[in-house]
C-alpha cells in the first residue's frame, strides 16, 4: 500500500514543479512562495479547527491531534529545513530550464541514502552503490547538456540553488521518516497530519516576516509579482501530494529510500511537460540524462527490496 501511495505522490509532484515553473516565469520569487505557504496553511486550517474544536474528524486520516511543545518543537524544525529547500528550489526554477531541475532533483534518493549511510550508520548494498554511480554520472552529463544552453555548472549560482535544495530536501527526507516512523523502529511516532498541518503554518508566518523584511521595501525595484492562478496548483497539487507521502511513511515497514525514490519518478512527470509545455531544448541529450537517472533509481529499487 505505501508503494503506491509514493508512485501516487510522485505524480502529484511532477505537476506541482509544472505549475510552480509557469507561476515563477516572469515573476517574483519570494511573493510566490509567501502564497503558497498561505493557500497550503488555509488548507489544512480547518482541519486543525475541528480537530479542535469537535469530534466530527475522530478516527479519521484528517484528525490533527493537539500536541504540546514537546512534539511541535519536532515541526517546526521541520519548518525551517523545508522552507530552506524551497527557497533555493524556487530560485533555482525561475532561472534554470524544468528538464535540468528535475533530473538534479531526482538524485534526492541517493543523497537520502548517503545521509542513511553517515547519520544512521546503514550500509549500502552492490545494487544500491551502482544506484549511486549512475546518479553521480548522470549529474555530469547533465552539465554537458546545460553547457549547450549556457549554463555552466561551476559558475552558477542557480545550479548550486537547485543542488542545495536537493540537499536540504533529502534532509527532510531522513528526518520525516525520524518524525513519523513509530518509536518501535526508531522514530518518535509522530502523526502525520500534525506534521503536515501545522509545518505550512509555521512556514507562513515565517514567510510573512521574510516578505516584510526582504521583499515589500524593495519591490519596486526588482521583479514586479504578477498574479497568476497556478500559483493556487501549487499548493493543490503540493498538499495532495505531501499528505500522500506523509501517510506512507506513517504505516508499518515503509521504507524511506524506497518511498524517497518512487517520489522522485516525478521527473518523468515536469521532464514531459518542459518538453510539451515549455518547449525547452536540447531534449535528445536530456532524455539520456534522464534515461541515466532512471536506471540509477531502478538499482536502488533493487537494491532496498
Amino acid at each position: 500500500m505505501w508503494l503506491l501511495l509514493a508512485f501516487l505522490s510522485a505524480v502529484l509532484l511532477g505537476f506541482y514543479d509544472t505549475f510552480k515553473k509557469e507561476s515563477l516565469r516572469e515573476n517574483a520569487v519570494l511573493p510566490v512562495l509567501f502564497l503558497n505557504t498561505l493557500f497550503s496553511s488555509l488548507i489544512f486550517l480547518p482541519f486543525i479547527i475541528l480537530s479542535a474544536t469537535s469530534d466530527s474528524l475522530q478516527g479519521s486520516i484528517f484528525y490533527v491531534p493537539q500536541g504540546g511543545w514537546e512534539m511541535h518543537k519536532y515541526v517546526l524544525l521541520k519548518s525551517v529545513i523545508v522552507l530552506s529547500s524551497w527557497t533555493f528550489g524556487y530560485f533555482g526554477m525561475k532561472y534554470l530550464p524544468l528538464t535540468i531541475v528535475g533530473p538534479i532533483n531526482a538524485t534526492r534518493p541517493v543523497m537520502v541514502l548517503l545521509g542513511a549511510l553517515l547519520v544512521f550508520g546503514e550500509r549500502l548494498n552492490g545494487y544500491q552503490w551502482i544506484g549511486v554511480l549512475f546518479a553521480v554520472i548522470s549529474f555530469f552529463m547533465l552539465s554537458r547538456s546545460g553547457r549547450k544552453e549556457g549554463i555552466d555548472f561551476k559558475h552558477n549560482r542557480y545550479i548550486l540553488y537547485v543542488v542545495l535544495a536537493a540537499v536540504t530536501g533529502a534532509i527532510s527526507g531522513l528526518y520525516d521518516k525520524y518524525l513519523m516512523a513509530p518509536v518501535s523502529e526508531g522514530g518518535i511516532g509522530l502523526n502525520s497530519m500534525l506534521v503536515q498541518a501545522w509545518y505550512n503554518i509555521y512556514q507562513f508566518f515565517m514567510m510573512a516576516i521574510i516578505i516584510l523584511i526582504l521583499w515589500w521595501p524593495k519591490r519596486k525595484s526588482g521583479t514586479p509579482f504578477r498574479w497568476d492562478w497556478c500559483i493556487i496548483f501549487i499548493s493543490l497539487f503540493l498538499s495532495a501530494a505531501d499528505f500522500v507521502y506523509f501517510y506512507a511513511l506513517s504505516l508499518e515497514g515503509a521504507l524511506i529510500s524506497v518511498v524517497s525514490m518512487v517520489r522522485r519518478g516525478s521527473v518523468v512527470v515536469s521532464f514531459l511537460c518542459g518538453a510539451l509545455f515549455f518547449r525547452e531544448k536540447n531534449l535528445k541529450s536530456k532524455v539520456v540524462d534522464l534515461a541515466l537517472v532512471i536506471v540509477g533509481m531502478i538499482f536502488l529499487y533493487l537494491g532496498s527490496k
